[in-house]
């Protein structure tokens, strides 16, 4: 579906739906997602985004999505149209409308041509006692409204040192799946972020993710094995260019959920070259 906005004088045209997610033969074998949490000012962004621009406008096998603050979603269409980064939020309301003062719907995202959304970060669990309940209703009408969600989950350090990983993330998808069934995961991005990894420099090991991963991954696909080739799962929690090419060569890791490192054009910029000469080796050896 195509949908038009007005923003800055000009006519931009974009699609509600991400054609790189939602089309298994064009979609790139790696996605990387900026997300600048509370950061930035207008100066800063732009400088931010003409760095990323300079260097990844050229990636073939790499979709890049920066995941702006609300404020600065105008700012980033505007920057980014006819580009190929897109561009998504960091959250957003489950309601259509109405009076909930400070909330954002849907509705008002794709008004300013956003096509990703982070929903259900450790950080909002934490500080806004986000509930997975609610976490899953914000999930679904994402995706009645043509949003990508990228959908984080994670166990803490006391529950990994438990041994309770699995039951703690399973659990997170289960409150989807026992509402609206596996199927709505088609389409869609998870990001395992091991909560004790986010903003601590301390990454999971290659092993632990790979692990994690297969087990989301066939959690999902024993419920419903029809959305294999439309579902990507990231890996997200201290991603940085020294770590960037282990992890993204691990099977099963379809890219990351970047932090920190997104604030620095350089540093981003590296990881998204290590997603891309990950992406062009996968490539060549599917050839052979």
């Amino acid at each position: 579906m195509v949908r038009q906005s007005v923003k800055f004088g000009l006519l931009i045209v974009y699609w509600s739906r991400p054609l790189s997610v939602h089309s298994h033969q064009s979609t790139p074998q790696k996605i990387v997602i900026a997300n600048w949490k509370m950061h930035g000012s207008l100066k800063q962004n732009e400088q931010l985004l003409r760095g990323y621009l300079a260097e990844l406008s050229t990636l073939k096998h790499t979709q890049v999505v920066v995941c702006v603050p609300y404020p600065y979603l105008a700012q980033a269409q505007q920057l980014l149209s006819s580009t190929p980064i897109a561009w998504g939020a960091q959250n957003m309301g489950k309601f259509e409308r109405g009076a909930y003062t400070g909330e954002v719907s849907a509705e008002m995202l794709l008004d300013f041509g956003v096509q990703y959304v982070i929903l259900g970060h450790s950080e909002r669990s934490t500080a806004y006692c986000e509930s997975d309940e609610n976490i899953a209703d914000k999930f679904m009408t994402a995706k009645q409204h043509g949003l990508t969600p990228v959908l984080c989950v994670g166990e803490t350090l006391i529950e990994r040192e438990a041994g309770v990983m699995e039951m703690v993330v399973g659990k997170q998808l289960d409150t989807i799946i026992r509402q609206f069934g596996a199927g709505v995961f088609a389409h869609t991005i998870i990001s395992y972020e091991p909560i004790w990894a986010i903003g601590t420099g301390l990454a999971a090991t290659p092993e632990q993710a790979k692990t994690m991963h297969a087990f989301i991954r066939s959690k999902l696909l024993q419920s419903d094995a029809s959305i294999e080739n439309s579902l990507k799962i990231l890996y997200g929690g201290s991603v940085n260019p020294q770590n960037a090419v282990q992890l993204f060569s691990v099977n099963g890791i379809d890219g990351g959920l970047v932090g920190k490192c997104s604030l620095q054009a350089q540093d981003f910029v590296k990881i998204c070259q290590a997603a891309e000469d990950v992406s062009e080796a996968m490539a060549e050896q599917s050839l052979l």
